[in-house]
């Protein structure tokens, strides 16, 4: 079958550029290697515990700052339910938590509480860089990639604050330690301020542009910080509905190892068995290294293109903690999100950033537990090719990360309850991310902004989106990135882009928290209700128990989100014969466990009745 638009990468911003085309009524298809969209952002399970793989610190969804989630889940009409964070996060600085209030002021003066001889500096910093923000990103709402901005749109918003625009483009080749030296003097507000942008960015005060760092220090504020509730199952797993309602396709667990080409342009995509899909144009979400060093083959690409593609930095290889702990290890004035600084002066292995999103969703463990996520940098080595010493720095490593979280939460180590640890090699055979750089390229001076692989490409029908494209890291700015690559399309093809418009309708819903299983659903109707609970306890086992023919673990997961055309189109392209579904339900590994399967003919009895 021909596509009107393949997009390779079934990511943040594959998904979203993906969905959008898919509601202009585009015929699309979307390749992903891993059996779960979403990239990072998605989930796993271990027994009845859901951890967050990777991406779970969430911005873009508030009324105000750069909403680019909002937006796009305002322009595919697709309800979702969010959780607010009291505290954007928490960063434990010197034996000082430094609580990151939204409320910006509240904020700058806990920070001169810290640092009281720039006092009145951090509030005229917070001040100038917050006016700017309001009459750059807020005013004139721009939901683009700067390489895809229109001339006059640019224009004219620049005409209603011309000095702010005007100073903030001149921060466009400098660093954020340039910025930082006009208000502050004293060196240690320069460490914390550096564990900021490597926060935030993956790149040092000297690295970080201050374009993006004058943005960066204030948006997340202004903007808040969210979790989809119920877990982010739901962020990829909407996408993923409204791709498949329209007609799209989903390849699942295939992966693309070529870009096909005719008369020299790309003309399709060849998946790992052969089979090749045809279309007209092709979007791009993935890293920088496997377009050019993969994907594109060296007969369509050149030595300069192919050579600068391979000195890009990338960020720093991650190696990631999942745990269960004792609930009560945990004190009641934890924030969600708390960032670990071991050493101010230097990053080392010792900062770690340790998610704790069951503080506000009680649907990711059981009463008494908390589930813990923890990331950090490695410096180790992580050869494949000695099985018994690659286990033996897995164990080591998981350690390690126990015993710093220990520093901030004393008996932390003896209240864990279950534990494993992904290396960079785990992050690089799930996402795709070369060498587990879970940001991809550095966004740092010389390679930032304008340097990076931009949405258009050398031939008029790829595009590119994601980590590696101009806008760089962050759940936002990739979904930026989709948008902006979708937008491009459209143009091309005649066709609505997306664009700001004031009284759009709001889709995105702020739900209570702490957020708990009994209003999972609330909206849907009885029946829809019950077989999404159902659905919902799948373990989405990456080697599943109950069958190898039926996609069951697709269908389940579909289903859990409220995407039923998906899940019926997923059962109809295997459909096997009813009574195989008992033994499915008894080859359950909940079955193995619990006695209590998922209850799949249920599940699949209701799909039944779904329209396609």
């Amino acid at each position: 079958m021909k596509y009107d638009a393949i997009i390779i990468g079934g990511g943040l911003s594959g998904l979203t550029a993906a969905s959008l085309l898919a509601k202009r009524g585009l015929t699309v298809a979307v390749v992903d290697r891993s059996y779960n969209p979403g990239g990072s952002c998605g989930i796993f399970r271990r027994g009845d515990v859901t951890f967050d793989q990777g991406s779970a610190m969430l911005y873009g969804f508030g009324e105000n700052g750069f909403n680019a989630h909002r937006f796009v889940f305002n322009c595919l009409e697709e309800p979702i339910d969010v959780i607010r964070h009291d505290l954007l996060y928490c960063v434990n600085f010197k034996g000082r938590r430094i609580r990151f209030w939204a409320d910006v002021e509240k904020f700058a003066y806990e920070l001169s509480e810290v640092f009281p001889a720039e006092k009145d500096n951090i509030r005229r910093f917070y001040r100038d860089m917050l006016t700017m923000y309001r009459h750059v990103m807020v005013e004139s709402p721009s939901y683009t990639t700067a390489d895809e901005t229109d001339g006059k749109t640019a224009l004219k918003s620049m005409l209603k604050h011309p000095i702010s625009y005007i100073r903030f483009l001149s921060f466009l080749n400098k660093s954020a330690k340039s910025l930082l030296e006009k208000y502050f003097t004293d060196p240690e507000i320069f460490k914390f301020f550096d564990k900021l942008t490597s926060t935030y960015c993956y790149a040092t005060v000297e690295e970080a542009p201050a374009v993006l760092a004058a943005v960066m220090f204030v948006d997340n504020h202004v903007g808040g910080s969210y979790y989809p509730a119920g877990s982010t199952l739901f962020l990829p797993g909407k996408l993923e509905k409204v791709i498949e309602e329209h007609g799209g396709d989903m390849f699942l667990q295939r992966e693309a190892v070529s870009i096909e080409f005719e008369d020299g342009k790309p003309a399709g995509v060849k998946l790992d068995d052969g089979q090749v899909l045809s279309a007209s144009d092709i979007i791009y979400s993935g890293t920088v290294w496997n377009l050019y060093g993969k994907l594109i083959g060296h007969e369509h690409s050149t030595e300069q293109r192919r050579t600068w593609a391979k000195k890009q930095v990338p960020t720093y290889p991650s190696v990631v903690l999942y745990a269960v702990v004792d609930k009560n290890i945990i004190p009641e004035d934890t924030a969600p999100i708390e960032m670990l600084i071991g050493n101010p002066d230097m990053l080392d292995e010792s900062e770690v950033t340790v998610y704790i999103l069951s503080i506000d969703d009680r649907t990711l463990c059981k009463e008494g537990e908390h589930t813990v996520v923890a990331i950090g940098p490695t410096f180790e080595t992580w050869d494949l090719s000695d099985e018994r010493e690659y286990q033996r720095k897995k164990q080591k490593e998981q350690e390690r990360l126990i015993n710093v979280i220990e520093k901030r939460f004393p008996g932390f180590e003896k209240a864990v309850r279950y534990a494993e640890v992904a290396t960079p090699r785990t992050i690089e055979w799930y996402t795709m991310k070369n060498g587990g750089a879970v940001a991809g390229p550095k966004q740092m001076l010389g390679q930032h902004m304008f340097r990076r692989l931009h949405t258009r490409t050398e031939w008029d029908n790829l595009f590119c989106c994601g980590e590696s494209t101009v806008m760089g890291t962050g759940t936002p700015t990739v979904t930026t990135s989709g948008l902006s690559a979708a937008n491009a399309l459209l143009k091309k093809l005649g066709k609505e882009p997306y664009v700001y418009q004031e009284n759009m309708k709001n889709f995105v819903r702020i739900v209570e928290k702490p957020f708990t299983a009994d209003r999972l659903y609330d909206g849907y109707d009885k029946a829809s209700h019950a077989v999404m609970c159902k659905a919902m306890r799948c373990r989405l086992c990456e080697h599943p128990t109950c069958s190898t023919e039926v996609d069951i673990r697709g269908i389940m997961r579909r289903v859990a989100v409220g995407n039923f055309v998906g899940a019926k189109k997923c059962w109809l392209k295997n459909r096997v014969d009813l009574d195989l579904l008992e033994k499915f339900e008894a080859d359950c590994i909940c079955m193995t466990d619990k006695n209590d399967a998922v209850e799949i003919r249920e599940v699949i009895h209701y799909l039944s009745g779904v329209n396609l």
